[in-house]
């Protein structure tokens, strides 16, 4: 987070979501990064007061319903691509490398 030395005042939060499925016994794993601006409410809560959910409603705030469900469906997509990919590369196994 991003803050006024002279007040405390939370100026940008920068946020990671993440995701993981567990299937037997391959975990995939997905995340999304970002940042948001904030400006003073009507209150300042004291920097050392500020609690974990207290910030990400603020950024949840920020960002929006439909920006939320957008993010959380990317990290859902990012994991089912991981489980069913569409494309590979690589040698097939039988191939040899010369040293």
């Amino acid at each position: 987070m991003d803050r006024q030395t002279s007040n405390g005042l939370v100026t940008t939060v920068h946020w990671r979501a993440n995701a993981t499925e567990t299937v037997g016994e391959e975990t995939y794993a997905a995340s999304s990064y970002g940042s948001v601006g904030l400006t003073a409410g009507s209150t300042i809560v004291p920097f050392a007061d500020l609690t974990q959910a207290m910030v990400i409603g603020w950024v949840k705030d920020q960002l929006g319903e439909e920006q939320v469900e957008s993010t959380e469906d990317s990290l859902a997509a990012q994991i089912a691509a991981q489980k069913a990919p569409v494309s590979a590369s690589g040698l097939p196994a039988a191939w040899t490398v010369a040293e």
